[in-house]
């Protein structure tokens, strides 16, 4: 059936999260500290194996127990999602306590996320297209700052985000409020992500689902551009 409509995925998808490095370099500035560089650097290692960026590496090791069953569900709301990444962050000794909540703060800011260089292209060319456009974000923030102020929001019909309903990918339900949103059935929409277990959730509903590759975006140039060949 002809795709009338395109649900995107954020992080990793239309936009890559900064590196554990220039995060935690931009954090410790603004905070008027300094670490010695080679210090900075294997801090930053150690948070990027804990998973403490969100939109970043995953955690290298197994969890305890209590952060596992918040991580679990931390998507769900905006506390638990700051819990679960503080809490992540505190299994690194910091220089100040108080960098912990600065650096989750950080994480939110537009500063903090490049699109990737065919994100507004393509999206561009889908509003040309007459082709609707949702995002649909595992996430416990709101977003929308990031598109207005990169000049990409003009392109965006509906946000989804899990914070704001309590449910997250891969539960239909989420995807099938970003369809309604559209008003468009799920057979006339395209779900596009970079993970196959969260954004596959949208093939069950009766989704057509494209991946594409979570890189630097450096190293992505071009991978969102055969969504357009997939609409008709």
């Amino acid at each position: 059936m002809a795709i009338k409509g395109v649900l995107f995925d954020f992080s990793g998808t239309l936009f890559r999260i900064e590196s554990t490095e220039s995060w935690l370099r931009a954090t410790i500035t603004e905070a008027g500290l300094t670490l010695p560089e080679p210090e900075l650097v294997h801090v930053a290692a150690r948070l990027e194996s804990a998973g403490a960026l969100a939109g970043g590496a995953p955690p290298a090791a197994p969890l305890p127990d209590d952060l596992a069953a918040l991580w679990a569900v931390r998507d769900r709301s905006a506390e638990a999602h700051r819990a679960a990444y503080t809490g992540l962050s505190r299994q690194v000794p910091l220089p100040d306590p108080r960098l912990h909540d600065a650096l989750y703060d950080r994480h939110m800011t537009p500063a903090a996320w490049r699109p990737y260089p065919d994100t507004g292209e393509v999206l561009g060319a889908l509003r040309e297209r007459g082709v609707a456009v949702g995002v649909v974000s595992n996430i416990g923030w709101d977003l929308r700052p990031i598109f207005r102020e990169h000049g990409l929001d003009r392109y965006v019909d509906t946000y989804l985000l899990s914070f704001e309903h309590g449910i997250q990918k891969p539960d239909t339900r989420l995807f099938a409020l970003a369809c309604d949103a559209l008003g468009l059935a799920p057979q006339h929409t395209l779900m596009v992500g970079d993970d196959r277990r969260a954004d596959g959730g949208a093939a069950d509903l009766g989704c057509a689902v494209h991946f594409v590759d979570h890189r630097p975006v450096a190293e992505r140039p071009d991978g969102l551009r055969p969504v357009l060949d997939l609409i008709a």
